[in-house]
């Protein structure tokens, strides 16, 4: 089957490691949240109302408390990008380009990855026991970078090259944070965990894979339980990836890239999971607001230039001719979506929130989402419940903004204050709810006495 993840046709050939849908299910006794976690590019909304709608009817779970996010893993299977049916309204010679020169889905597996999300979830949801709650962070600045900067010419490239001179500094943040929540049986034993992090599952291993989140769940499964569930849950990482521009030696290859994220990211969360404080409170609440959201049009003049690019016999690996293709499809998508739905969700879990977005999102909103939500935890979540392509800040898209994320393209197009929106919704989303209390030890008994066999001095004779 197709390896989704870029503009053009490209196949897989080998396996690694099996892609999995990956889900907890949480009930307070008031209330049921489920949260889904797939091994996958991108998940498209017709898949999300689906598999909500089957979850529904199989287990009562509400379609807002459900929340399905991609991991973005660029070695998955086809669930993106062109849909299956999604240019049938055009020319043929658009037809042409989307489905036979672009990356597209495939239509049986959306319907396994559907049914497999359904499974996931109802599987979850019969399984669930009496447990204790877990909640902390983690910090990890060594796996992840942002890829953009900002150079001499004034303008921001991605990925400019090691050891370029005209580099200036970087063009955003990273968030270094491992977000974890633990879920515990009566016994001790780690039933399962969900971690957020903010990185590209873009570093390999060769095949189809999880990619590093392959290593992130051997790594925690290692010294905890062979069998907890590891769910993934992508934090905001439109512009960081694992590689590191301003490395001054050779980047590792793609399996050592993928056991240093999921390796040190793991190692992280291994190290929250085994100090948190555990607890059985841990209120539920779920939230969600459709927004519409314009697309960017490329100008008439724009689309006419593309059209004699794409018509030309130009090399369709040419990177002007796979962007005169997307102007093509893009014009095409316009005239029958020209406006798009955003879901934006909140999902409670005690004294941590999730706040999701349908974007490739850059890295500065999650860290504004953090600021302006008043919950102790708050872990933004990417790829959740569609997707838009790529959101970049208001300033990547000024004047001295720039580089590949800002590309107008038939995945990427989205008005320029799209992020904003998203990010102001959600933080208004979280303000609704109550927080949950971090859970605390109990507190030390009173002090009697100091300990019998050391209040003594030096004993030298």
């Amino acid at each position: 089957m197709e390896k989704p993840g870029g503009y053009g046709k490209a196949f897989h050939s080998v396996f690694h490691d099996a892609c999995k849908v990956r889900a907890a299910v949480f009930d307070d006794g008031n209330r049921r949240v489920a949260l889904v976690g797939l091994d996958a590019l991108m998940v498209p909304r017709h898949l999300v109302l689906a598999a909500r709608e089957g979850i529904r009817k199989s287990s009562g779970i509400a379609p807002d408390a459900v929340l399905i996010a991609a991991s973005h893993s660029h070695s998955s299977g086809p669930t993106g990008m062109v849909q299956p049916g999604q240019y049938d309204h055009a020319s043929e010679f658009v037809k042409k380009l989307a489905y036979e020169q672009s990356s597209c889905a495939n239509a049986r597996y959306l319907d396994r990855v559907r049914d497999a999300v359904v499974d996931a979830v109802v599987q979850a949801d019969r399984s669930r026991v009496e447990a204790l709650c877990s909640f902390g962070s983690g910090h990890e600045e060594k796996a992840a970078y942002n890829r953009r900067f900002r150079m001499k010419n004034g303008l921001t490239y991605t990925h400019p090259g090691q050891g370029n001179p005209d580099i200036v500094g970087p063009a955003g943040p990273i968030d270094p944070e491992v977000g974890v929540i633990g879920a515990w049986d009566q016994d001790g034993k780690l039933l399962g965990c969900i971690v957020n992090y903010a990185c590209h599952a873009t570093t390999g291993p060769v095949g189809i894979s999880a990619n590093w989140i392959y290593y992130l769940e051997r790594t925690i499964r290692g010294p905890l339980e062979p069998d907890a569930v590891v769910v993934f849950l992508a934090g905001a990482n439109g512009d960081v990836t694992q590689v590191n521009n301003l490395r001054p030696y050779v980047q590792p290859g793609a399996r050592q890239w993928a056991q240093i994220v999921g390796g040190r990211v793991g190692a992280e969360a291994v190290k929250v999971l085994v100090s948190a404080e555990r607890s059985n409170r841990a209120p539920l609440d779920a939230r969600s607001r459709m927004l519409r959201i314009p697309r960017r049009a490329p100008s008439p003049e724009r689309v006419k230039r593309s059209y004699e690019i794409a018509k030309s016999d130009a090399n369709p690996r040419d990177a002007n001719w796979i962007f005169a293709k997307e102007i093509v499809m893009l014009d095409a998508m316009m005239k029958v979506e020209p406006v798009v739905d955003v879901e934006v969700q909140a999902v409670q879990v005690g004294p941590a929130v999730f706040v999701t977005n349908p974007a490739e999102y850059f890295c500065q909103f999650g860290l504004d989402i953090k600021k302006g939500s008043k919950f102790p935890l708050t872990y933004p979540v990417e790829l959740a419940n569609g997707c838009v392509g790529y959101v970049p800040t208001e300033e990547a898209l000024g004047p001295n903004g720039g580089g590949y994320e800002t590309r107008l393209t038939s995945y990427s197009n989205l008005e320029i204050a799209a992020g904003r929106k998203m990010a102001d919704t959600g933080i208004e989303l979280t303000r609704a709810m109550a927080p949950g209390k971090m859970p605390e030890p109990p507190k030390a008994p009173p002090f009697k006495a100091p300990w019998s066999y050391g209040n003594v001095p030096p004993e030298l004779s």
